[in-house]
């Protein structure tokens, strides 16, 4: 397994995590059993970034990452998010609530759902339009000085927002929506590359029509998703994708495209 820093003065973890929304919702049918053969395996193959949210499920999706890592917290390292609020009797409602009551409310709910005393990385899902980013953060800072958070993040967030929060806290990571067809935050790519901040793209693998990517994996014997995949970690150094799936084929698929090498010309047409 390739490492890639967590920005410039993180912890290694591994260049491909693994995104865990789908294993809740939005996917279609699933089932835990399955999720949690799809969590191991990926320990196995040497996966150490774990992603999810509060949002997911809500709730459920941090609860089946606890129970699957239970005893083997020594070898992941988990991000999860907060800010989204779902009821779960009407999950198609959401609303954002950054108010320092509900940062506290929802670390603390983190953190018992993870079984953890410390979250290695705590995103703010989205910035909350009625709240100061610097109220939202001042409380994740306090959680940090505590230790129950390691590394803070922010997610769909563009570079005004991003300094805005590094004046409150260290902030490790981004994540936003980025791939070969959406690639509204250029800049904040290479923001993050100068800063020294991870780069987390989320819907990695959307956008492969339309562009020459069947073509590409044709030549290499590979799939369009080990292309997308080979393409952004070749974007940026500060790249982390975390493509999420239930399949243990289509892990192991993904994982593959650490050793897909693009070529030049083959990343201009992409580009």
């Amino acid at each position: 397994m390739q490492n890639r820093k967590l920005g410039r003065s993180g912890p290694s973890v591994s260049a491909l995590g693994l995104g865990c929304m789908g294993m809740s919702e939005f996917y279609g049918a699933r089932s835990d059993s399955e999720s949690l053969a799809t969590i191991h395996r990926a320990l196995e193959l040497g996966v150490t970034l774990f992603d999810t949210s509060d949002a997911y499920g809500p709730y459920t999706n941090e609860e089946l990452l606890g129970r699957a890592l239970a005893d083997k917290r020594d070898r992941a390292f988990i991000a999860t998010k907060f800010g989204f609020v779902r009821d779960p009797g009407n999950p198609t409602a959401r609303g954002v609530d950054g108010r320092p009551a509900h940062v506290r409310a929802a670390c603390e709910a983190s953190l018992k759902r993870l079984n953890v005393a410390t979250i290695d990385l705590y995103y703010l899902h989205r910035v909350d339009p009625e709240t100061p980013l610097e109220e939202s953060l001042g409380t994740i800072a306090a959680y940090r000085d505590r230790g129950q958070i390691r590394h803070v993040g922010l997610s769909e967030v563009g570079i005004e927002q991003l300094e805005r929060g590094r004046q409150v806290v260290p902030i490790a990571a981004v994540q936003n929506r980025y791939n070969l067809a959406e690639r509204t935050h250029e800049e904040v790519v290479d923001h993050c590359a100068e800063q020294g901040i991870a780069f987390v793209p989320f819907f990695p693998l959307h956008g492969l029509d339309g562009l020459p990517v069947a073509e590409i994996a044709a030549r290499h014997g590979a799939t369009p998703q080990q292309v997308a995949l080979a393409w952004l970690l070749a974007r940026s150094p500060a790249m982390l994708p975390i493509p999420g799936t239930l399949s243990l084929e289509h892990l192991e698929q993904n994982l593959a495209a650490l050793e897909l090498q693009l070529s030049e010309d083959e990343l201009d047409a992409l580009r």
